[in-house]
């Protein structure tokens, strides 16, 4: 046998035996994680193929699957996707283990949120390690009270618009109005004035951005849905890949230019309005060595900030305001408490201050919230072993769901946790809640850090339409919860509603 024969045929027996003995190994890992998986329980697998993979779909059913699910198994199962092993958490003290263990220990997981990330890029709510604590730290200071407590005055303003239009709508003799998605734009409005510190008319005309920041969430949920095109090298050549990465560069075109000229306004000493926005308190943010964000990082926060201020906190007001809708008791006691608020004011808008003044409010949102949580779940993926509250062990390198939805409709937590009920809320039983069973903003190191600014625009939002109009449910459509990015309703969220008093006008810019 020729020299070069010889040397290729070992060759190919070495890379053929490296590859065996790595497959054996995996094969060997495997079967050794699945084994210590097994002290946790698991539902019938659909195949020995798929595994469990279609049992939770993202319907009204597959919601009523995950409440079965959890009164069946109480605290936590097992489910496999195919080859790969996901552990579901249901119960407070359980969670507790994964969410308040180090970030280092349960980072975001890569499985699902990969997804995102050509999009919203090393943003806080992808990047993971150092880059994830310093990018944590720089943040912190946008979101205090202190920065916050202005941009009441910015929700109430975008509110307001969103009034007008539903005034105009009952002109026209419509009394129906989908509030998820005039709540959206609503939302969306009210953050560009947060975010890039100017004035916007989305509620009345569209924009590339607007569109586009809508059109990559329904792209992403595609994604998720659609196993075949999870692999990049598939997905970036379909029409829809293709679609998602012009609109990538397109938002990221207006964030990054918007970074870039405030970054020179400031270096110039202008002041860009009334009150710091998010881009100018970034753009300040210095670490310990004296050192800021570059623009790349600054564009990648601003567009997290944008993806999940918005459409999180307008699933929170929309079934808010649904659940309000279906409870005409619990809405009439919400619009005593504003009214009088807002009449010990004499005409004066509502202030931050104002907020902790309608503890009522407060009750049904939080009842909501729980009912219907925006974001559904959370995943982490474990870099060390995990020990749980009785003993059992989550196996470093598994991932781990943790069920909000499950969580807040768990029986073993919340007694009847299919009714609204506000009172569970209540001054007398809010202490006794555990942290870890109402989570609709995750807790822990990696909890939502803008869940301030969430609540004081849900807050507004409620108070100023409660004010403004009674609402009642649309009886002449079902609705049929929507868990995607966050929790929807198919075929939008309709409620009727009915002007109280003089009708709100289109606030100036």
């Amino acid at each position: 046998m020729a020299p070069v024969l010889l040397a290729l045929l070992v060759v190919l027996l070495s890379v053929a035996l490296l590859g065996a003995v790595r497959a054996t190994r995996a094969v060997l890992a495997y079967r050794l994680n699945a084994r210590r998986l097994a002290c946790f329980p698991e539902p019938p697998r659909h195949s020995w193929l798929l595994g469990h993979f279609g049992i939770i779909r993202n319907t009204e059913e597959g919601l009523r699957t995950v409440c079965e699910i959890v009164r069946r198994f109480k605290v936590s199962n097992l489910t496999w996707f195919g080859p790969f092993p996901f552990i579901r958490l249901y119960h407070p003290d359980y969670v507790k283990s994964v969410l308040m263990a180090s970030a280092s220990v349960a980072e975001k997981d890569d499985f699902f949120y990969r997804l995102l990330r050509p999009w919203l890029g090393d943003g806080l709510l992808l990047s993971r390690g150092q880059r994830w604590s310093r990018q944590r730290h720089l943040l912190t200071p946008a979101f205090h009270f202190s920065i916050l407590q202005p941009y009441v005055s910015v929700f109430d303003r975008s509110i307001s618009a969103m009034h007008a239009g539903w005034t105009e709508m009952l002109r026209s003799g419509k009394s129906s109005v989908n509030v998820f998605e005039s709540v959206s734009l609503m939302t969306l409005d009210s953050l560009l004035k947060c975010t890039f510190g100017q004035d916007n008319i989305c509620q009345q005309e569209s924009s590339r951005y607007i569109s586009a920041v809508y059109e990559l969430s329904k792209l992403v949920i595609k994604r998720e849905f659609n196993f075949l095109h999870y692999p990049d090298a598939i997905y970036w050549l379909s029409a829809n890949g293709r679609r998602a990465r012009h609109l990538c560069t397109l938002v990221h075109d207006y964030s990054l230019g918007a970074v870039r000229r405030r970054r020179t306004a400031l270096s110039q000493g202008g002041r860009p309005g009334k009150f710091p926005d998010f881009i100018d308190i970034v753009l300040l943010a210095r670490d310990e060595d004296g050192k800021g964000m570059t623009d790349d990082d600054i564009q990648a926060e601003v567009d997290t900030f944008m993806f999940e201020g918005h459409d999180t906190t307008a699933s929170g007001i929309s079934w808010a305001l649904y659940n309000l809708a279906r409870h005409p008791e619990y809405q009439q006691r919400c619009r005593q408490e504003v009214t009088q608020l807002l009449q010990a004011k004499n005409g004066g808008g509502l202030e931050w201050d104002d907020l902790s003044q309608l503890p009522y409010l407060t009750m049904c949102l939080k009842e909501s919230l729980r009912l219907h949580p925006p974001v559904t779940a959370v995943a982490r993926a474990c870099t060390q072993d995990v020990t749980l509250t009785d003993g059992r062990v989550i196996p470093k390198g598994n991932t781990v769901i943790i069920s909000v939805f499950g969580t807040h409709h768990n029986p073993l937590v919340w007694p009847d946790p299919e009714v609204y009920d506000p009172e569970r809320f209540s001054a007398d039983k809010v202490d006794k809640i555990s942290p870890h069973a109402f989570i609709p903003f995750s807790a822990g190191p990696r909890n939502c850090i803008g869940q301030r600014f969430a609540m004081a625009e849900m807050k507004v939002a409620l108070a100023l339409t409660l004010a403004r109009f009674r609402i009642a449910v649309d009886a002449t459509r079902a609705v049929r919860r929507l868990p995607e990015l966050v929790m929807r309703a198919e075929g939008g969220l309709w409620l009727t509603v009915e002007p109280i008093g003089d009708p709100p006008s289109t606030p100036r810019h």
